[in-house]
């Protein structure tokens, strides 16, 4: 059975009528995009459903094959809004950091969303970010002033 195939009878047995679209993003992932007069059921509050969808799926999926790649699972481009908005709030933040010089502390994210606050500073000259290994128990961001790199003083 296809992802897609799985998807569509997991979201069947839950009582939703859907259309899915079959997609991959930048990193070669399949992205399963789900349109639904539901969408607002389906994603839930602050996309808990859809994110529990795309575990059980992922979960289904690797019990057949170990090495199975990622699913991503998307509703009505729900995700990918999110992804933008999480972005430009941080962007919005970084720019006080910039300003004030003083490092500034986000809120808890899980670990997709803090992957894209790194990658979205990762060439930042002014803004770095840093969190503490996954290990930790506490899973925020934090925003730093980049310290910039002396320069050798030049001889007239």
């Amino acid at each position: 059975m296809t992802p897609k195939e799985l998807l569509d009878t997991i979201l069947g047995y839950l009582g939703f009528v859907v259309q899915i679209e079959e997609s991959q993003n930048e990193a070669g992932n399949l992205v399963l995009q789900i349109y639904t007069e539901e969408s607002r059921r389906l994603i839930g509050r602050d996309g808990e459903t859809l994110e529990a969808i795309t575990f059980l799926l992922n979960r289904l999926l690797q019990t057949k094959d170990r090495d199975a790649a990622k699913v991503i699972v998307d509703c009505e481009l729900y995700r990918s809004m999110r992804e933008d908005r999480i972005v430009q709030r941080v962007r919005e933040l970084a720019e006080r950091v910039r300003i004030t010089g003083r490092s500034l502390q986000l809120e808890p994210m899980n670990s997709y969303e803090r992957r894209l606050v790194h990658n979205a500073f990762k060439d930042d000259p002014d803004v770095a970010t840093w969190s503490p290994s996954d290990s930790a128990r506490i899973k925020q961001i934090t925003l730093l002033k980049r310290q910039r790199k002396k320069e050798p003083a030049q001889k007239e």
